[in-house]
């Protein structure tokens, strides 16, 4: 059944990945970004041409989202993605709270006014780092793995990590300010009455992400490698071993699709990622770009980053069981993806990431 949509981070590239694949689902899109992302001005042509109605407003700034149209869903696609954030320097830990968790409120403010239903788009970030850092690996075709007969803390497996899994601090600012975001939304629904779906995501990845390590790790490897730019293996031995799976946002678009309709009331939160069949290491992408584009050589720095783990795949068994939730874009089709648009787009770096 269609819809009318609305889109917070429009031009970013997952706002925007969805809202071509929703309206041409038959949906009525339309969305708003702030565009202080290098790169979303690009976007921003695409979507017109298109046919997507596209405003300038700041998730922030609640008489921005007063002016705007009723819709009725909105999916928050907004946010400061990076786990650095607050603690590298580079912004401070107020914007942190301002983007994620006050540009929420602001949101479901919009919902309660307008009797709109809410999709937020959370984190694997949301998960604590303590276990996860504790967790046992080793280094598999150097890919580090869960040892196996290990005894895993609740809602650990080989199969990654579901939901009852601790969400106990310390998770990042970024990974509270999410967490926060989900308490949240999950009141505001119970409270005035409007559906609210939390979708938490593991890394999404396609051609066209941005070319930031934060904001798109396999992105900004190929996009590197290919263009001879420096990159370093940061932690754990310097090796790049650790492991991360990858999700097309296209693939969320049948989930979001239930979700509008509503058909089912619980559970209210789900994991949706690529999963333990998605996943791979820093090495192995790098052995997958050396055989795509040719040899590069990368730098190791043993020291590891504040809330750095190992290893991070999702589980997405709760969502499969309830929604019918499934990949579609294989890990290989991701990295050709990304691969093309890096060589189509030899700026990328650049325009996207200055």
């Amino acid at each position: 059944m269609p819809m009318k949509i609305l889109i917070s981070g429009i031009c970013g590239f997952v706002g925007s990945t969805l809202a071509l694949a929703l309206k041409a689902g038959g949906h009525e899109v339309f969305g708003f970004d702030n565009f202080i992302r290098p790169g979303s001005e690009r976007n921003r042509v695409e979507l017109k041409r298109r046919g997507i109605k596209v405003l300038h407003a700041d998730v922030r700034s609640a008489t921005d989202l007063d002016a705007l149209e009723s819709a009725e869903f909105v999916v928050d696609a907004a946010a400061n993605p990076s786990v650095l954030a607050g603690v590298d320097g580079k912004s401070s830990s107020r914007q942190v709270v301002e983007h994620n968790l006050s540009g929420t409120i602001n949101l479901l403010e919009y919902c309660k006014a307008h009797r709109s239903g809410f999709v937020l788009l959370s984190t694997s970030r949301v998960y604590a780092i303590s276990g996860l850092s504790a967790l046992e690996v080793e280094s598999v075709n150097g890919a580090y793995q869960p040892v196996a007969g290990q005894d895993f803390s609740q809602g650990l497996s080989a199969r990654g990590v579901a939901e009852t899994y601790s969400t106990g601090a310390p998770i990042s600012l970024y990974g509270a300010t999410k967490l926060a975001s989900e308490c949240l939304a999950l009141e505001y629904g119970e409270t005035f009455g409007f559906p609210v779906w939390v979708n938490r995501c593991g890394v999404l990845a396609g051609g066209g992400q941005f070319g930031r390590a934060d904001q798109g790790i396999f992105s900004y490897w190929i996009n590197s490698w290919l263009w001879k730019k420096p990159l370093k293996f940061i932690g754990f031995d310097g090796l790049g071993s650790q492991v991360r799976d990858a999700l097309h946002p296209r693939d969320l678009v049948p989930l979001l699709e239930k979700q509008f309709v509503g058909e089912k009331t619980s559970p209210r939160i789900v994991n949706v990622a690529g999963g333990a069949d998605q996943c791979m290491s820093l090495a192995q992408l790098s052995a997958w770009c050396a055989e795509r584009f040719g040899p590069h050589e990368v730098a190791s720095e043993p020291q590891p980053r504040p809330f750095d783990i190992p290893w991070m795949v999702l589980d997405s068994g709760v969502a499969k069981a309830t929604w019918g939730f499934a990949v579609s874009t294989p890990l290989d089709g991701i990295l050709e993806e990304i691969a093309l648009h890096a060589e189509k787009h030899p700026d990328w770096l650049e325009l996207s990431a200055p």
